[in-house]
């Protein structure tokens, strides 16, 4: 049996193929709780950015998942 954990917060996932609650973010495996933190501490940042592009926005993506899976946390 497949096993799924948080790379940010450590937790494990009972029955990874019934429970979709996990996502491939650059390539870690985050839980839902963690990916809506990590959203909700960039969406601030992306809103003021002009102009906008997608490297500028994959370069904080990437450092802000990094800074979290340090830390335990977002």
């Amino acid at each position: 049996m497949i096993s799924i954990a948080c790379d940010v917060c450590k937790k494990k996932m009972d029955d990874p193929q019934t429970d979709r609650n996990f996502f491939y973010v650059i390539n870690h495996s985050i839980c839902e709780p963690c990916k809506d933190n990590l959203e909700y501490q960039i969406k601030s940042t992306v809103r003021g950015r002009e102009p906008f592009t997608m490297e500028w926005y994959e370069k904080l993506l990437r450092d802000s998942l990094g800074k979290a899976i340090q830390k335990g946390k977002i």
